[in-house]
């Protein structure tokens, strides 16, 4: 119901912009990249470009379906007040490769600046251990993502499990 009456919204708006349902998997992914990309509070343009392209490159959509969809994920993110909210859904709806696939995702959006945060560090580790990502696969996630991308990864890991 509720969604017919977005849609209905949108269109006496003269939007053509794709809407999508808040727990539209992707909408959720974007939430989530989005709040490990603020995470160390600050925001560069790579880092907002990484998101862009790996989101494109992850889903396969089009610049109205990414515009779209960095709007529902901002919304989303702006709403949440955990990683509770979007880990949940993700969890019940994504196979675990899918699951540590998206950690990967993740860390390519902490690399995009060169470097690595404690505060990203720490994002991602509550976000794997919500979705049932084990430290082993979150660090060797992140090992192989930071050797594709030419990152130092000799820092130590946080002391959170």
């Amino acid at each position: 119901m509720f969604e017919r009456l977005q849609h209905f919204l949108a269109s006496l708006s003269g939007g053509d912009r794709p809407t999508f349902a808040a727990d539209d998997p992707r909408v959720v992914v974007m939430a989530l990249c989005i709040q490990v990309m603020e995470a160390d509070g600050k925001v560069l343009d790579v880092e907002k470009k990484a998101l862009r392209a790996r989101f494109k490159e992850f889903y396969g959509v089009d610049e109205a379906e990414l515009d779209a969809l960095v709007a529902a994920g901002t919304d989303a993110e702006n709403e949440a007040i955990d990683f509770f909210r979007f880990t949940s859904e993700l969890k019940r709806q994504l196979s675990e490769d899918q699951r540590i696939a998206l950690i990967g995702l993740l860390w390519e959006i902490v690399y995009a600046d060169g470097e690595r945060s404690e505060m990203e560090d720490h994002a991602i580790w509550r976000i794997a251990d919500l979705l049932g990502v084990s430290g082993r696969e979150r660090i060797m996630k992140r090992q192989e993502v930071a050797e594709r991308v030419g990152a130092a990864t000799n820092r130590e890991e946080p002391d959170e499990g």
